[in-house]
Order: C-alpha cells, then sequence, then structure tokens
C-alpha cells in the first residue's frame, strides 16, 4: 500500500512538473497577426492564411508542378523582437521530410538568426525533434545589453516542404514582438532548384537567403525545382512586383531540348517585364557542372544553354533595352568541391553562388560601400524607440509625400522637429521658422552613426522622389569608437551615396557640431573633412561659429547636455541654414 502511494505521488509530481514546463511559453502564431509578418511574399494579402508563395490567381495560370512547388516555403521567413532566454518553434509540414541528396534539416528545418543592438548577425544552435509536429528548441539564449526588446530575431522556413501549421513560444515572463513585413522594394529570384535551395543543410544557407542575410534587403525566392523555364506566365506574374531588382537565373532547367528556346522566351520574358517596370534585370548564366572535366558532353550542353542567353542579351542591348545586366558562369566561379552530386551545390557552393550575386547586386543597385566600419552599411538599435519602425514610417511618408527638403542625420536632427514626427522635439520653433510652407522630411534617427545613415539610404529613404536640397549632419556617435580618418572616409561615403541617388540636389554638408570636452578634435575633423568635400559637387557649411564662444569652446548655453542643441541652439543653426535653401 505504502509503495502504491509513492506511486501517485510521483506520477503527481511529474504531472505538475509538465504542466508547469507547459505553462511557461506562450505561444505566437504568425497568421493571425493584424498586419503581414511573414516576409518573402510578393502577394502579401492573397497568402493569407498559407505560407505559398504564387496567388491563387495563378493556379489556372501555371503548370501543376509550378503551382505544386509554390506551395513549399522557400524564401519566407517570420522575424520578431525578443529577449527571451528560451524560443520554442513547433510546426507541421506536408510532404517528405528530406532527400538521398539533401538533408532533412535543409528540407524541412527551420534556422534562426539574431541580430544585436549593433546590428551583428548571429546564428542560434537548436535541438529538433521531427516527428507529426516539428519541434525546434533554442536554450540558454544570452543577451549583451538589458534592454526590453532583446534582439531582433529572424527565422528562416523550410526550403522544400509545405508549412500548415507553425507557432513560436518563448517564455511566460519574456517580450515577444513580431516584425512588420517591410515596405522596402524586394529583390525578385525566378529560378530552379539551385535558387529553391537545393541542397543547403540548413534554411539561412541558400544562396537566395545568404544575399537577404547579409544585403538585409527583402527577397521574393520565386525558385521552382526542375520547372525555372523562363515562361511567359511566370513572367507576367514576375511583372506584378514592384521589385528592386529581377534576378532571372533558369538555365540549368533549360539545357537538352530546351535550349533551343532559351533566346526568345528571355526576349520575350523580358519585354514583359519592361511593360511594367523600368527595375534592372539580371540574367544568370548556367554555373555549369563539377564534372565537365570529366564528361565533355556535360561541359557541352551547359555551354549550349550559355551561348543561347548570352544572344538574348545581346538582342536586347540592340534594341536598347535599358538596365539589362548580367552575370557569367565565370563571374560565379564555383569550385570544385561546391556540389552535392554535380548538379546542386552544397552549403560551400550556396556561399560562393551567394558572394558573386552579392558583388553584382552591389554594383547594379550602387551600393559600394567601404572595407571600414564606418563605410560597411549596418542596422542599429542602441535608442529606446524602434530604430527599424522608424525606418518604415520615413519609407511610407515618402510614399505618400514627395520631400522639397531632406535632414539626415542623428538625434540633433531627430530631436529637432518635423515628420515623421517624434514626442520629443527640441527646436520646433525655429524648424518651423526655417521651413515655413516647405515639404520637408526628417531623417535623423537617433544613435545613429555613417554606417548606419547608409544602411538607412541603401534600403529606399532617398528614393523616389527628386528633392531640391539634401542636409547632412552625421559623425558625433562615431567619435568614441572610430579614429578621425575612418570618420571622415565614413561621411564622404554617405554623402556619395546621397549623390548618386539624389543627382538633381543640392547637397549641403554639416560639420560635426561642436561637443563639450571634444572640440579641439572635432574641429581637425571638420577642417580635413572639408579639404576631402572639395573636390566633390557639395556645400560644406561649418555652424561651429555660432555655438562657440573663445578658443572654440561650446557655448553651454545653446546646449541641453554639451551635445544636444536647445531651442536657442537651434535657432542659431536655422540662421545659418537659411543662406542655403
Amino acid at each position: 500500500m505504502k509503495v502504491k502511494k509513492e506511486y501517485w505521488f510521483l506520477f503527481f509530481f511529474l504531472l505538475c512538473s509538465f504542466v508547469s514546463v507547459q505553462a511557461q511559453y506562450v505561444w505566437k502564431n504568425p497568421q493571425e497577426q493584424d498586419v503581414p509578418v511573414i516576409r518573402g511574399r510578393a502577394w502579401q494579402h492573397d497568402l493569407q492564411g498559407s505560407y505559398g508563395r504564387l496567388p491563387s490567381k495563378a493556379q489556372e495560370k501555371v503548370r501543376k508542378a509550378v503551382w505544386d512547388l509554390s506551395q513549399q516555403s522557400a524564401g519566407l521567413s517570420v522575424a520578431f523582437y525578443s529577449n527571451s532566454p528560451e524560443i520554442k518553434v513547433k510546426y507541421v509540414v506536408k510532404g517528405n521530410r528530406g532527400m538521398v541528396h539533401m538533408p532533412v534539416t535543409g528540407v524541412s528545418g527551420v534556422d534562426l538568426y539574431a541580430t544585436d543592438k549593433n546590428g551583428r548577425s548571429r546564428w542560434c544552435a537548436a535541438k529538433y525533434v521531427f516527428g507529426d509536429t516539428i519541434t525546434y528548441t533554442y536554450r540558454g539564449l544570452t543577451y549583451e545589453d538589458s534592454s526590453n526588446k532583446g534582439y531582433e530575431y529572424e527565422l528562416f522556413l523550410p526550403l522544400y516542404n509545405a508549412v500548415s501549421f507553425l507557432e513560436i513560444g518563448v517564455r511566460e515572463d519574456a517580450f515577444f514582438q513580431f516584425i512588420p513585413v517591410s515596405k522596402e522594394k524586394p529583390l525578385v529570384i525566378y529560378g530552379t532548384s539551385i535558387a529553391q535551395g537545393a541542397c543547403a543543410s540548413r534554411p539561412g544557407m541558400a544562396w537566395g537567403n545568404i544575399i537577404h542575410r547579409e544585403l538585409e534587403h527583402p527577397v521574393v525566392n520565386l525558385g521552382f525545382s526542375g520547372n525555372g523555364k523562363l515562361e511567359k506566365e511566370m513572367f507576367e506574374l514576375l511583372a506584378e512586383i514592384d521589385a528592386q531588382l529581377y534576378l532571372i537565373d533558369c538555365l540549368p532547367n533549360m539545357v537538352g531540348a530546351d535550349t533551343a528556346v532559351i533566346a526568345d522566351r528571355v526576349v520575350e520574358g523580358v519585354r514583359i517585364l519592361r511593360a511594367r517596370s523600368n527595375a534592372p534585370i539580371l540574367l544568370v548564366e548556367h554555373s555549369g557542372y563539377m564534372n565537365e572535366y570529366t564528361s565533355k558532353s556535360t561541359e557541352v550542353s551547359y555551354r549550349a544553354a550559355n551561348k543561347q542567353l548570352h544572344n538574348a542579351y545581346d538582342a536586347l542591348i540592340k534594341d536598347q533595352i535599358a538596365g539589362v545586366y548580367y552575370l557569367t558562369k565565370e563571374d560565379i566561379g564555383l569550385s570544385m568541391d561546391a556540389m552535392v552530386e554535380g548538379v546542386h551545390p552544397n552549403d560551400l557552393g550556396m556561399q560562393q553562388y551567394a558572394d558573386s550575386y552579392i558583388k553584382k547586386i552591389k554594383e547594379v543597385l550602387k551600393e559600394k560601400g567601404g572595407e571600414i566600419a564606418t563605410t560597411i552599411p549596418c542596422k542599429q538599435q542602441r535608442d529606446p524607440y524602434d530604430w527599424m519602425a522608424r525606418h518604415e514610417q520615413v519609407l511610407a511618408l515618402n510614399s505618400v509625400s514627395a520631400p522639397e527638403i531632406v535632414m539626415i542625420g542623428n538625434s540633433i536632427i531627430h530631436y529637432w522637429a518635423g515628420e515623421p514626427f517624434h514626442s520629443r522635439q527640441n527646436g520646433g520653433k525655429a524648424w518651423e521658422r526655417l521651413f515655413k510652407g516647405k515639404e520637408v522630411h526628417n531623417l535623423g534617427f537617433g544613435w545613429d552613426k555613417t554606417e548606419n545613415v547608409l544602411w538607412r539610404i541603401y534600403h529606399g529613404e532617398l528614393d523616389g522622389f527628386r528633392a531640391k536640397t539634401v542636409f547632412l549632419l552625421i559623425g558625433t556617435n562615431n567619435l568614441p569608437f572610430n579614429s578621425d580618418n575612418e570618420i571622415i572616409d565614413g561621411i564622404v561615403c554617405v554623402a556619395k551615396a546621397i549623390r548618386e541617388r539624389q543627382p538633381s540636389a543640392q547637397l549641403r554638408i554639416l560639420g560635426i557640431l561642436p561637443r563639450k570636452e571634444m572640440e579641439d578634435r572635432i574641429r581637425k575633423i571638420n577642417a580635413a573633412l572639408q579639404n576631402q568635400l572639395a573636390e566633390m559637387s557639395v556645400t560644406y557649411i561649418d555652424l561651429a561659429p555660432v555655438l562657440t564662444k573663445e578658443k572654440g569652446r561650446i557655448d553651454l548655453s545653446l546646449f541641453l547636455d554639451g551635445l544636444h542643441p536647445n531651442e536657442k541652439g537651434y535657432e542659431r543653426i536655422a540662421d545659418v541654414l537659411s543662406a542655403f535653401l
């Protein structure tokens, strides 16, 4: 009897423990949100309730094989903020878990990445169980600061399976918030199984997802295994997407009998796109096979396809079709060990694919950047407000109201005044007096460095309008972290990026404002900056004379904290800038 009581006590204890552990998690479903949060889809509203990639009307338009493959979630992801020490993902897929040449973790797995407050990407390891319901558990997650929001996470979905249900769980005492889909125009991929993700070991290693992770542009993956056939119906669907760039990479599915139609289909497809869009189009050659040096017929097959693609490119250039670019097999440059079975890339091949694409995309989109931190575009989340949400506010504002004047910078611009509005405005009267009757957009972001401004410019904040005047004030937040030359290089890099996107605007570069106990260093940086800018078609404006006293010391009566101007300080700044409108 005693043993039986002890048995029931133990059973009751274990049951309570299990219930307690289960209760520690709060579960969130991406499909149940008020705004779209599933990234990588071009037809967001039509696809509500699904993890597919083509709109419902496409089912009657494309071949059944294409439609069926479009239900697989390649390239889709979900982003969120959380500070939870444990994150769980549970989901259900409809197809086979793995393939003979591609692991289960790539076919049916998920993949989680974190981005810290300074924009650095970090991969997360998980324990996973592949049952009827697949579960990924991320334990022991740590955070470098005490921010209530924690990190920005992005969960990449399976590459070769259809997801029917998915939830994300965090500790019940943790913060969690989905990040809405960006308004930025996407890079749109149309391709084959290689584009879809075969044979990456996990979703984050598909070359389209690598491009998305490294450039941080939205990416729409319309890769269809064995069925990227350059078909008119697909080009008509592509033309509906307001793309930033089209990437056409279908040749691995066009060898053999299909080679003869490559040129005609490419020319027709590009013309369909051009009838609806001015976005650049990148045509991509077959990357070759790893056994081409031991099989002449293999080499002949892909070279014939590439010749037809180049014929199409030549015809388009001859007909003066603008914005068409070309990526060769040699540009892609796959190494001997870059494929699983001589056809589909492994992770090494996927990285090499992505590297070649990224180099070309930066060239096409004029995202040159540099090699030092101040010239490498980067996000941040250092201030209490939501940095990415403000970026989306700017994109939304620009889409409905074209600014005549743009003010770009850090918190000194952000907290001055103007739209997008912020609750903190330190110089509203000066702003109103300076810009009265003019359409002005405030692109100041608290805690921004040069690399953060560069990221925002590369991600659409100066696109879609022609400004009369652009003012730039940046660099003070780089002072604690970078050398004088690095700061100057960063400011010049930002100025060049502005000039490329607003070539007709009058570009006014403001010297770094005087800062308590840093006056001498800032004066030296500004003098060198002015010399560097002399070779560019910009105007340098020195505000130090109206903000300092004897010996160049900061006039503290004009500042709130030795860094941010007060209303009187902004009045002085406005007096100077009024001559440059």
